[in-house]
């Protein structure tokens, strides 16, 4: 038999073969099935998620995206991806997150706030049906690929040059004296 989600073309388990993610993907399902809760069910799908749709989120942008939220501080701030540091956030608020993975220098500045640093099995004996949690993501459309995009006339892409000099991308369809400008 083949799982629902698999005829719907939804995915149902990571590509990934990394083990800790299996087990955070099973214990996730159970929650998901056992309680009532949407939360589980959307960590349980980004779990599934390429490495791309799991874009990183940096300290500075934790902060600029809860610092409007009510009592901040009892809260766990949740992202299914990697917390990053960001040098130009000189002052790094008391912070509680949890996170599939932390860069080294951005968990010594959460910990150095006096934040606690939490995975998500330790979250989901904290906190198991996601209640006082602010769940965020980063954004996937920081890739520099995605400059790059639906490139075309008219259309203001970043080209694939080697070089941004004279001789590069400066002919026909680039410069009134050389046939016509885009």
């Amino acid at each position: 038999m083949l799982p629902d989600a698999l005829k719907l073309g939804q995915p149902y388990r990571p590509k990934s073969e990394d083990p800790y993610l299996l087990l955070l993907v099973k214990l996730y399902r159970f929650l998901a099935r056992r309680t009532d809760s949407a939360f589980n069910k959307t960590i349980l799908h980004r779990l599934f998620l390429s490495k791309t749709n799991r874009p990183p989120l940096s300290l500075s942008r934790i902060v600029k995206e809860t610092e409007n939220a009510p009592d901040r501080d009892s809260k766990i701030i949740v992202t299914i991806g990697t917390v990053t540091d960001d040098v130009r956030l000189l002052e790094v608020p008391k912070l509680s997150i949890a996170a599939l993975r932390f860069t080294q220098a951005a968990k010594e500045r959460i910990l150095k706030a006096g934040g606690e640093v939490l995975t998500l099995d330790q979250l989901a004996l904290r906190a198991p049906t996601g209640s006082n949690t602010i769940l965020l993501r980063g954004k996937r459309t920081s890739r520099e690929a995605v400059k790059h995009f639906g490139m075309g006339p008219h259309k203001h892409k970043k080209p694939y040059t080697i070089s941004k000099g004279r001789k590069f991308e400066r002919a026909r369809g680039r410069r009134k004296s050389r046939g016509f400008k885009v």
